[in-house]
């Protein structure tokens, strides 16, 4: 499959595995997550309060920032707690480049991967609750991890305050070309018939990985091996040099994959088939429903970021996540661009940690 079922086959995945990223990096080399609609009705009020002048520049990629004022007067950091080449990675790339432009400042993003993201979640935290330095979460270490106590002393819901969620995307599930199955159903008819035998990857315990294969595995009657990595470069080239089977991780590491033929795509997550992987059935097909496996991500700030500064940051999170280019660059790579405000972002998070907290429970999983 020269370029698979993807609906823009011209679309490069900044993710892959191979891909070099420096630890830290200004904005501007273009990496960005996908966004699947185009501006909703009436945002050019919300863009009005960014300063009408700054709002009209941001539409037509003019560099000087909206609504100048006191912040930001230096760069902002956004910290992944994930090595580099991952989704988390990829959700504060898409977002740097374009909040660079309209705050007038450049937006750096930092990888402080460690701890099973306890480095990078712990450094935030701590930093000077200015708005300076921020935080690109992911629902696995967000939630999931914080579900079985694998945060260390740090509270992701009572430790930071959201600002926006940036994208929400069916998971795809993929396994390794050797694995004689074609479709979900194959796979775990397989699978039961080979118990213990396929193994799984993660990026370690309470990932979205390991928590989602978990409830997959009590939803089906399979019986997969776990192996937990440190990170999605390590699985990824673990997964395609065939020492693990099964794998399920949002759209843009995998994409490029996919169509290279060096990892095959069973389904995607979710009720309806991902409308940029127009070829690939839905969990509902293979005859799974209701599967709550999407993967999100959000930018953070230190809890005691005063609320005009969110407030800045959030507005203008928004207009990036609207600009067009950003839209179709994401949605090539097979993610789904989808902003919800703070109190939106709030309330799914402690939802979500409760959520996991009881499939945890029943799978018995702990922190390490």
């Amino acid at each position: 499959m020269k370029h698979g079922p993807w609906a823009h086959p011209d679309g490069s995945c900044p993710e892959r595995a191979s891909a070099r990223h420096d630890n830290r990096r200004q904005a501007g080399a273009g990496e960005t997550k996908h966004m699947s609609s185009s501006p909703r009705p009436g945002f050019s009020r919300r863009l009005a309060l960014l300063g009408a002048t700054g709002a009209a520049m941001a539409w037509t990629g003019a560099t000087p920032a909206i609504a100048q004022g006191s912040f930001p007067r230096r760069p902002i950091t956004i910290v992944v707690p994930i090595p580099a080449g991952g989704g988390t990675d990829y959700a504060a790339r898409l977002i740097a480049e374009p909040m660079s432009r309209l705050l007038g400042q450049p937006v750096v993003v930092e990888n402080r991967p460690g701890g099973n993201d306890v480095v990078g979640l712990m450094h935030v935290a701590r930093s000077q609750p200015d708005g300076y330095t921020l935080l690109m979460g992911y629902c696995g270490t967000m939630a999931g991890r914080a579900a079985i106590g694998g945060t260390g002393s740090v509270s992701t819901a009572d430790d930071f305050v959201p600002i926006g969620q940036v994208s929400d995307t069916p998971q795809l599930f993929v396994v390794h070309p050797s694995v004689p199955a074609a479709t979900l159903p194959e796979f775990i008819a397989h699978a039961k018939a080979n118990p213990g035998k396929l193994t799984y990857a993660s990026a370690g315990n309470g990932s979205m990985h390991h928590l989602g294969t978990e409830l997959l595995k009590s939803r089906t009657g399979m019986d997969l091996l776990h192996v937990p990595y440190r990170g999605t470069g390590e699985t990824i080239s673990d997964l395609v040099a065939g020492r693990v089977q099964f794998y399920m991780n949002s759209p843009p590491p995998l994409v490029t994959l996919v169509r290279d033929n060096k990892v095959r795509a069973l389904c995607v997550s979710s009720n309806d088939r991902h409308p940029g992987l127009a070829d690939i059935p839905s969990a509902t097909e293979a005859g799974l429903r209701d599967l709550p496996l999407n993967v999100w991500f959000a930018l953070y700030a230190p809890k005691d970021v005063p609320a005009e500064i969110r407030a800045r940051l959030s507005e203008v999170m928004e207009a990036s996540l609207a600009q067009p280019e950003i839209q179709k660059r994401a949605f090539d790579a097979g993610s789904l661009v989808k902003f919800t405000g703070p109190d939106e972002v709030a309330r799914r998070l402690r939802a979500e940690i409760a959520s996991w907290r009881n499939i945890a429970e029943a799978a018995n999983i702990r922190a390490d």
